[in-house]
């Protein structure tokens, strides 16, 4: 009898749940469309008055049913373990990431616990099982990297959206002034010229200018709505834009001069980042052409001089 390894085994076992977990979730999704679609129907009506609980509850589709109570644990798991201020910390990041709901937390918080509770797992089966077939220094390596990535890649990843985000938003603010210039010297004010201009140029910026905009609109500030922008953005760019603003406000100096100069700057200051980047891309490739390009080359040149230095010795 042929042996099966123990690897294509749990990935065999692994694939049929996956399957059958996803069919069990297409069908209740579709039997919960379908519901949704009868209860539009004229003179369907379905009486829950006198039903159980249970029968409520069944109403539900499955993923809430089973996913949401499963996710709750595991936030609250990851809130009553975790140090003091790390919840605030992640929900100001998540802010920052343009995810500032508050169900994003909770699914963040849940991942964080999944992932710390797969380190001794891996561990297991690892030592236990020797999955990789590896052994001494290498496997405890194989460990440590695994352990690392499962520990700090939720917070990687969530410091590169974050990063990502206020990269995109950088670049777009000098496209943004100068639109805004031409609007408001063209006569419009500020909110008008600052509405128009948005809707040629979409982005995250954008969608910040929006809500800023909406909540002017709703009874803020002007002012606490910017402040309140730029601690969703905390970008250095953004925050040198809200206060020149604000100071025209305040002083009465025009604002088209003053966007003009903001304008002007950020232009200035995102070529001298294109720049920065330009440097820095020597120094980023010395390593992978030392330990990857050049050894392969020594090979290809040196090789057969060693060959042949070794045959006549």
């Amino acid at each position: 009898m042929m042996n099966i390894p123990i690897e294509l085994a749990v990935m065999g076992i692994a694939g049929c749940v996956a399957v059958l977990v996803w069919s069990v979730f297409a069908r209740a999704e579709e039997r919960s469309v379908v519901r949704e679609s009868l209860k539009q129907l004229d003179g369907y009506e379905t009486d829950t008055m006198g039903a159980s609980v249970r029968e409520n509850e069944l109403l539900n589709p499955l993923a809430e049913r089973a996913i949401s109570p499963i996710l709750g644990r595991l936030t609250a798991l990851g809130r009553r373990f975790t140090p003091v201020g790390y919840v605030e910390q992640v929900r100001h990041k998540h802010v920052l990431a343009g995810m500032g709901d508050e169900l994003s937390l909770d699914r963040f918080m849940a991942i964080r616990v999944l992932c710390v509770a797969m380190i001794p797992m891996s561990f297991y089966m690892l030592y236990g099982y020797g999955l990789l077939g590896l052994g001494g220094k290498t496997q405890l390596a194989v460990f440590a990297m695994s352990a690392l990535a499962l520990f700090l890649g939720p917070d990687a990843k969530l410091n590169r959206k974050v990063a990502a985000r206020q990269m995109e938003i950088r670049m777009q603010l000098p496209d943004i002034l100068d639109m805004l210039v031409i609007a408001v010297e063209a006569g419009l004010g500020f909110e008008q010229a600052l509405d128009r201009t948005l809707h040629a140029v979409p982005g995250e910026l954008s969608n910040e200018f929006s809500r800023m905009i909406a909540e002017n609109r709703a009874g803020a500030t002007r002012a606490d709505a910017l402040r309140a922008m730029e601690a969703r953005i905390d970008v250095l760019e953004i925050r040198q834009f809200i206060l020149a603003i604000l100071q025209a406000d305040t002083f009465g100096v025009s604002i088209a001069r003053t966007l003009r100069t903001q304008a002007d700057e950020m232009r200035i200051k995102r070529r001298q980042l294109a720049q920065e980047k330009a440097q820095k891309a020597p120094v980023k490739m010395l390593i992978p052409m030392v330990f990857l390009v050049f050894p392969a080359l020594f090979v290809v040149i040196l090789g057969p001089a060693g060959i042949s230095i070794s045959r006549n010795f």
